[in-house]
């Protein structure tokens, strides 16, 4: 019994902290996943505490796993992490079998799972989670819970001291495809021979009134009798993607820029701010100095935006405004105003806006060969 009580605290344990270390690293990545359940959901008023729920999810995971490996508190951290499982499990059948949102978001960007995979995981934890739960009054009575208190406190404050840290300066870890070092040319490229998307085309004629439809093998080809309604393709297959799909630049006048950009033998410094109307003024008002100095410096920089026109015209002041999808914007760049510095088409540099380093030294990093 104490075998599998052991290996049952390190399978739960293990689990829960990374499932919470990694949501931690990236607090904005569960932000956006919250949103996306609130949509699927029809609860869009509660998309203003998505930070907060976020927080506090990541923040239960982690010292559940801490309390049920360590134990510390173990037969409190053991209903914990049944009361987390109580929820989450009925809701990835439910998405399991609907599928409003591809992908759970239960590991963060670390790693992707379907929502099948994920319902069967919870299935399997499932079995020693209710292990731990059944066998509680076995253990060995804690002899200082004072002190195991206290050392949940003192882990649950560095650990919402760590997701602060990752909301101000960027993910420690960075999981994303836009990440430093890559290439974003080579991550646009498809590898020859690899499986395109496979579709299921039919096609709908209608004859004296009767609609019928038809396959790319049977439809009535040279019958004029036939009359063609419309044509309907369905995906069947996914075929591979590559890491970076989605990455386009558009000027003002609706001007393509992207392979200008990525071309560039010179350094070129993205500005980026999601959104201009619900960006920190403060942090606006940095980013505009950076324009500036960009400006008076012989940097090409754009400023990457997914606002309205409208909004855009109280800010340009003769810099370089430009827009580029939300959802990339969001895979880009982790807060509303950061950085990033491209040399030929590789990221160089990445920064927050808390991050960017001071002009003397970012010339320097833009212009080292």
């Amino acid at each position: 019994m104490k075998s599998l009580r052991l290996i049952s605290r390190i399978i739960i344990g293990l689990v829960f902290i990374f499932s919470g270390t990694v949501k931690a690293i990236d607090p904005l990545g569960t932000v956006y996943k919250l949103h996306d359940y609130f949509l699927a959901f029809h609860l869009p008023f509660l998309k203003e505490l998505s930070l907060v729920l976020a927080i506090l999810l990541c923040t239960a995971e982690f010292i559940a796993g801490v309390s049920v490996l360590f134990g510390l508190r173990p037969k409190q951290g053991i209903l914990l992490v049944l009361v987390l499982m109580g929820i989450f499990t009925p809701l990835t059948f439910i998405l399991a079998l609907t599928n409003p949102v591809s992908d759970c978001g239960c590991f963060g960007d670390a790693i992707h799972l379907t929502n099948w995979q994920t319902f069967f995981k919870n299935i399997i934890l499932l079995i020693p989670a209710i292990w731990l739960f059944k066998t509680r009054n076995v253990a060995s009575k804690e002899k200082k819970p004072l002190r195991s208190w206290i050392m949940i406190a003192i882990s649950a404050t560095l650990f919402i001291c760590f997701i602060f840290y990752n909301l101000r300066y960027l993910p420690v870890v960075d999981f994303l495809p836009y990440k430093v070092g890559v290439s974003i040319p080579e991550a646009m490229k498809i590898p020859e021979g690899s499986k395109p998307d496979r579709y299921n085309t039919t096609f709908i004629y209608s004859k004296d009134g009767v609609r019928k439809e038809f396959t790319l093998e049977n439809y009535p080809a040279g019958d004029t009798a036939w009359k063609f309604v419309e044509q309907k393709s369905v995906l069947v297959e996914k075929g591979y993607q590559p890491p970076i799909h989605d990455f386009s630049i558009t000027t003002e006048f609706n001007d393509d820029i992207t392979d200008k950009i990525l071309s560039s033998e010179q350094p070129v410094l993205l500005m980026i701010c999601r959104k201009l109307e619900t960006a920190d003024k403060e942090q606006l008002r940095q980013l505009v100095n950076h324009g500036y100095w960009c400006m008076g410096n012989a940097v090409t920089s754009f400023v990457l935006t997914s606002s309205a026109s409208t909004e855009v015209r109280k800010y340009s002041n003769g810099m370089s405004f430009c827009y580029t999808d939300e959802t990339t914007l969001k895979t880009m760049m982790r807060a509303n105003a950061g950085y990033i510095l491209l040399k030929k088409g590789k990221i160089a540099g990445k920064w927050s806006w808390a991050g960017i380093p001071p002009f003397g030294e970012l010339h320097e990093i833009i212009f080292k060969p």
